[in-house]
């Protein structure tokens, strides 16, 4: 039986009327579409092309009809995933039949064979020219409009019985960019990004501009060829929505993959997905984790320069990468007790090359959760309208923008620049493909790009690579030389380091392991009555614990000329050690220790805010930390003041950011004593 859809029309306002004037049958009413969807699971892209075809009208009749002509074909021509046998019977007993399937093709020794993957049947003769016109045939698919025969051959015994005479894909038939990027001029930025909005199905009046914004993001990397995006937020978001239902262009994964598959066989035999498609996502990275290394190490040069080996020759793809994963804690406290990227599997979080790769860190916990009064009852583009504009747009390049109106600050390599670039790019196509934007256009669009990709470096350096330290991303005018310093919102929770004095025998400390990671410690000691031994709580191992050990000695050795010897003799001491920061760096941090014990027997606390830095040996003399510029970075992002920094790294002092040297005051010492009077504030 048909089903009918009953629909009352939406109250359409200006933005209704110009984009049915401007973009006469190019748009469509959006609260049609999910009325449709309610009773067929088909992508967007192939419901708008049906609805846009048959209902690209504002009279509610030609609505009415063309609903019934859709609902039609949806009924007679789309295959429910249980009917597959029930239409091929239908084209045995018929002789031939039209259908709307996603259509997969594979070379089977010298011959192509497709399979439809409704149709439930893996070997279709399918025309050669077909295959050579339509590339994504052969890698994921495409979904089309089937034209299927039934030939009995008594040769096979009808084994394969069933060829396609005819194969459309789902996809308007021309774009005219020149069209669209005059049509475009017709509107100003905001009524131009609510339609774009309403085109995503999104209603945009209780929106504010920055989640606008957002929204519009996820588009980027049908816009802009070698895009790397990372989303990471909340469930329930719609985060893969733009490349699983937005655009024919577009492939979603939702595992593991290999080598062979993204990057083409290494005979060239086959084309890899990131040739054929314009965008390659991966949904749920966190079930990635048993992915080759191999794939991630082809994946980071293909990131960087679009560029791969398979075999003896380069290879090169347009396509761009897109990362989607689910956040299991409040973002802020993801920021106080590691990073951002930790829902990353492994193999990809461990590989900080690769994460350097990402052009823009997409906040997604700042997206709500996608509810009904979110969605659109007003007009917007049909999707695969739109998803042709983006997909043209691939061709040009607007990433000289940003630097014709601003320079950038001395933080941002040349990769940073890259990506703030791009991502000012992809904007630029979205939002003014016309390419006429004014000062303060662009410098909105700068301040996001600099944000998102701000985003990456800052977890970057909290995961202990500090190559990464330079973070004060930053815009200069060209014309009034005034510099803009962008940051990032949630960076305002990220001080770990408590503004008041902790409890005696409580302090901070920080240090820089043999492989290079920096750590930053609470360090807690605690006494009880005892005959002067140290117990360890458990993570306090390795290097940490060595040094800890020889300053324990150095103190058994000193207690009579610190004044401690009687209170030292007749108690035990307790030593926890809390990371801070996440990244388990193996550092060494003995002055720190020693002066936490004397804290803790003189029942003095240490000034708040105060970081020590150093190690000693058993006899005392003080060893510098590794480097000093890192840990002092740290100290400034995470809420330290001061910092007791040992005498010999006072020639190192001029590697120390501007930044960091002026908001962390410096205190040199020269042996533990010293150290131990300072952080005590005894004179």
């Amino acid at each position: 039986m048909t089903q009918r859809f009953e629909t009352t029309a939406p109250t359409r306002d200006a933005l209704d009327d110009m984009a049915n004037r401007t973009f006469a049958g190019k748009v469509v009413r959006k609260d049609l579409v999910r009325k449709v969807k309610v009773g067929a699971n088909v992508p967007v892209f192939v419901l708008e092309f049906l609805l846009g075809k048959y209902c690209a009208s504002s009279e509610e009749m030609a609505i009415q009809m063309g609903l019934r002509v859709v609902n039609d074909i949806l009924a007679n021509n789309y295959i429910r995933d249980d009917e597959s046998q029930k239409a091929q019977s239908k084209v045995k007993e018929n002789g031939r039949h039209s259908f709307i399937d996603k259509v997969k093709v594979r070379l089977v020794d010298s011959d192509y064979w497709a399979e439809g993957a409704k149709f439930g049947h893996r070997f279709i003769h399918v025309p050669s020219e077909y295959v050579r016109a339509y590339d994504r045939l052969l890698t994921g698919g495409i979904w089309a409009q089937v034209d299927l025969k039934y030939e009995f051959d008594e040769e096979t015994r009808g084994k394969n019985p069933f060829r396609i005479e005819k194969l459309n894909p789902i996809q308007i038939a021309a774009f005219d960019l020149e069209e669209y990027r005059v049509a475009r001029r017709e509107f100003n930025t905001d009524e131009w990004i609510d339609l774009l909005l309403r085109s995503m199905g999104y209603e945009p009046g209780p929106m504010d501009r920055r989640l606008k914004l957002h929204l519009l993001v996820r588009l980027i990397p049908l816009a802009e060829r070698n895009y790397n995006l990372v989303e990471l937020g909340p469930r329930g978001t719609g985060k893969s929505y733009v490349v699983q239902e937005f655009s024919p262009y577009s492939s979603l994964l939702t595992g593991p993959t290999t080598v062979a598959n993204l990057f083409g066989h290494m005979g060239g035999r086959q084309k890899g997905m990131v040739q054929i498609w314009d965008v390659v996502a991966f949904d749920e990275v966190a079930d990635l984790e048993k992915m080759p290394k191999e794939v991630v190490t082809t994946m980071k040069t293909f990131c960087e320069s679009g560029t791969f080996q398979r075999g003896p020759e380069a290879a090169s793809g347009d396509a761009s990468i897109a990362m989607f994963g689910n956040t299991n804690q409040p973002v802020d406290v993801m920021v106080r007790t590691g990073h951002l990227f930790e829902p990353m599997p492994a193999v990809i979080r461990d590989d900080m090359a690769f994460i350097d790769r990402m052009h823009f860190y997409l906040p997604g916990w700042e997206v709500p959760k996608m509810r009904t009064d979110m969605f659109t009852d007003h007009y917007g583009f049909v999707v695969d309208y739109l998803a042709e504009a983006l997909r043209d747009l691939r061709k040009h390049n607007f990433t000289e923008t940003a630097e014709r109106y601003f320079s950038y600050g001395s933080h941002l390599n040349a990769r940073d620049r890259k990506a703030v670039n791009k991502t000012v790019s992809g904007l630029m196509k979205i939002l003014h493909p016309h390419g006429e934007a004014s000062r303060e256009d662009v410098a909105e669009l700068l301040d996001l790009a600099l944000e998102g990709r701000r985003r990456v470096k800052e977890q970057l350096k909290k995961m202990g690579s500090f190559e990464y330290h330079q973070v004060a991303f930053s815009r200069i005018d060209r014309e009034t030389g005034e510099e803009h310093v962008v940051g990032v919102p949630e960076q305002a929770a990220r001080q770990v380091v408590s503004p008041d004095p902790l409890a005696p025998g409580g302090l901070y400390a920080s240090g820089v392991a043999a492989d290079g990671a920096v750590g930053l410690y609470r360090v807690e000691v605690s006494t009880a009555a005892g005959s002067g031994r140290l117990r360890l709580a458990g993570g306090v191992a390795g290097a940490m614990k060595e040094s800890v050990t020889r300053a324990f000695s150095h103190l058994a050795a000193t207690k009579g000329e610190m004044g401690v010897a009687k209170e030292a003799s007749a108690l035990d001491f307790h030593l926890e050690v809390v990371d801070l920061t996440g990244n388990r760096a193996d550092a060494e941090i003995g002055v720190a220790f020693y002066v936490a014990c004397l804290s803790a027997l003189r029942r003095a606390p240490v000034a708040a805010g105060t970081l020590i830095l150093g190690d000693l040996s058993v006899q005392g003399n003080i060893k510098p930390v590794r480097s000093l510029a890192e840990p002092l970075q740290v100290a400034m992002d995470n809420g330290c003041r001061r910092a007791l920094i040992p005498l010999e790294n006072k020639r190192s002092y001029l590697e120390v950011s501007g930044e960091a040297a002026e908001q962390v005051d410096p205190i040199f010492y020269g042996d533990p004593r010293t150290a131990a009077l300072k952080a005590l504030g005894v004179p």
